[in-house]
């Protein structure tokens, strides 16, 4: 890598967030990426992912540019004072109760819409085109993700969904056979205790439905990152560099 990476604190939109990248002063990135982490973590907790995916795929040093913003809700009344979330989630889940996964799935979270317009405010702050930007996250950052990429008014050039699941499932049906070309890049730890492998499966076959190309990374493990989950989310990324 030619030049440091660099990570930088900045507001985009309505959202606090650190941007990451090895470009040379005032060069523009050919794509940006937008990590949006989960619920009860840090607006830091996916930062790491920029030196990764940067080592397994070198061509992105110097043409990507990384952004992970922060959850606009702080869950300090929850006993996490740097936890942070995109929107509340029913006690029974936060207790590991939920069973009514079919209910879950259908339900659109209270908190959704001021979620999405909060990364929606981040997107047009990037002053970048829709087709030149690949957003994604982990668990709930990968719902909140999935919920703008299938409303924004033109299609963004990638989707990484890194342990979600299905929520506003009536809602994103129509909206995703009307995004059938995104590319998608999904990952699922079979042993997920958290949001189990069926959600993951229920979100893949959402999407393929409606006739969208998903690479689908089931692993073995639990509601986690995997070095091999990094290196073919790497390997999604560079074709996105390329508009394969």
């Amino acid at each position: 890598m030619s030049v440091r990476p660099r990570a930088v604190r900045t507001k985009l939109g309505e959202l606090n967030c650190v941007v990451v990248d090895a470009l040379p002063e005032g060069a523009k990135p050919d794509l940006v990426v937008v990590l949006s982490h989960g619920f009860g973590a840090s607006g830091t907790d996916l930062v790491s992912l920029a030196p990764e995916l940067v080592t397994a795929a070198p061509r992105l040093a110097e043409a990507a540019r990384f952004v992970f913003p922060e959850a606009p809700l702080s869950l300090e009344n929850l006993g996490m004072p740097q936890g942070r979330a995109w929107f509340a989630l029913p006690e029974s889940v936060l207790m590991g109760q939920q069973r009514d996964w079919e209910q879950f799935a259908r339900e659109v979270p209270p908190g959704m819409p001021a979620a999405r317009r909060a990364l929606m405010s981040t997107v047009a702050a990037l002053q970048q085109p829709f087709g030149r930007i690949v957003l994604g996250g982990f668990s709930q950052g990968a719902m909140v993700s999935t919920d703008v990429a299938l409303r924004l008014e033109e299609s963004p050039a990638g989707l990484c969904l890194l342990s979600g699941a299905v929520v506003a499932q009536e809602e994103w049906k129509p909206k995703a056979r009307a995004r059938s070309a995104l590319p998608v890049f999904q990952g699922h730890g079979r042993q997920d205790a958290v949001l189990p492998f069926q959600e993951g499966e229920r979100l893949r076959d959402l999407l393929t439905q409606a006739g969208m190309p998903v690479e689908f990374l089931p692993f073995d493990g639990g509601h986690t990152l995997t070095t091999e989950e990094l290196e073919q989310l790497a390997a999604f990324l560079v074709k996105r560099l390329d508009g394969r």
